[in-house]
C-alpha cells in the first residue's frame, strides 16, 4: 500500500502525490460524493435496517479545506459545507482519482 508522500488543496480539488510516483488529483466534489461517513453512505443497525445514505447525493461547489490524517492509514476531510466525518483510506483515495 502506498502512503502519500505529500497532499495540497489547489483550487477544487485535492492533489496527492505518492510514494511510488503517481500523482493524482482529486476533484472535491467527487470526494464530498463518496464520502464514507455512515451519514453520506448509511449504516446498518442490529436488525439489519439501513438508516441514512439514501440515493445519490450531490455537492455543487463544496471544497475541502482542511484534512487530518488518521494514523497510517487514511486521511479525515473537512469541507465547505461542514461535513468532516469521513474517514478516507489510502486506497478508497487511489481508487477514485480519474483514470
Amino acid at each position: 500500500m502506498s502512503k502519500p508522500a505529500s497532499i495540497e488543496i489547489i483550487g477544487a480539488f485535492l492533489a496527492i502525490r505518492w510514494e511510488d510516483g503517481r500523482e493524482d488529483l482529486l476533484p472535491a466534489e467527487v470526494l464530498r460524493e463518496e464520502s464514507p461517513s455512515a451519514e453520506n453512505k448509511g449504516e446498518v443497525d442490529v436488525l439489519g435496517r439501513r438508516w441514512g445514505g439514501e440515493g445519490p447525493r450531490r455537492f455543487p461547489g463544496v471544497t475541502v479545506t482542511g484534512w487530518s490524517q488518521v494514523g497510517n492509514y487514511a486521511l479525515a476531510l473537512r469541507f465547505s459545507d461542514g461535513h468532516d466525518s469521513g474517514i478516507y483510506s489510502w486506497d478508497l483515495l487511489r481508487s477514485l482519482a480519474p483514470s
